[in-house]
């Protein structure tokens, strides 16, 4: 499975790219504005950390998000063009396809969106199982809906887990046979980490201390 940063921070990436596992980022309007960083120099200096940068429409009109994702996927080529799921995003999935720009579907809350995105042609569908369960519903069971008709046909188009909110979340996914999971930069530093590998380590140490004496 790849691992994504969901992020607009380019330290973080940079640190987490660092490691050896990073296989992209994701971003959107909101991250970036949290930031407070150009949009354009955001992306580009991304390009050079990773292979695969989702950098999404702000246009809501089918004619305003080509012209956007014509720009975007010109800027470096990895540059993925994140469209929104709505019938005016599903004709610039149709237009990207036919023009060769890698696009990735964004706020899918159900299979039948799933569907519809990969038969336009998205690259990847992005689900948002954490906002899912924050209205009472079963974000990984969505997961797992998806994973089960993928099963049966043959879409090229990748499932990217989104709204991943703890390191579980990330598990799951694996488990299930996503491709891709985004993680916040605080989900992704605690997937490292473990009690008892600090108190294994920390008791190695101390034992070297005695054997040093």
């Amino acid at each position: 499975m790849k691992l994504f940063l969901d992020t607009a921070n380019v330290e973080h990436v940079a640190e987490v790219a660092a490691w050896g596992v990073l296989d992209g980022v994701t971003t959107n309007p909101s991250l970036v504005a949290k930031e407070g960083h150009d949009f354009k120099e955001t992306v580009l200096n991304m390009c050079k950390l990773v292979p695969c940068v989702s950098a999404q429409v702000t246009a809501t009109e089918s004619a305003g998000m080509k012209k956007q994702a014509d720009e975007y996927s010109g800027w470096h080529k990895h540059v993925v063009v994140k469209v929104p799921m709505t019938t005016e995003g599903l004709k610039t999935l149709k237009y990207c396809r036919s023009a060769g720009i890698k696009t990735n579907t964004t706020l899918v809350f159900s299979a039948a969106q799933a569907i519809l995105a990969a038969k336009a042609g998205a690259n990847i569908i992005s689900p948002f199982i954490g906002r899912l369960d924050d209205v009472g519903e079963d974000g990984m069971g969505l997961i797992k809906e998806i994973m089960e008709i993928w099963s049966h046909y043959h879409f090229d188009t990748e499932v990217l887990v989104a709204s991943t909110r703890h390191p579980r979340h990330i598990v799951d996914a694996a488990a299930l046979g996503a491709h891709i999971c985004t993680i916040p930069y605080d989900v992704f530093t605690k997937l490292s980490k473990h009690p008892l590998t600090d108190i294994g380590l920390k008791k190695f140490l101390d034992d070297w201390e005695k054997v040093k004496k």
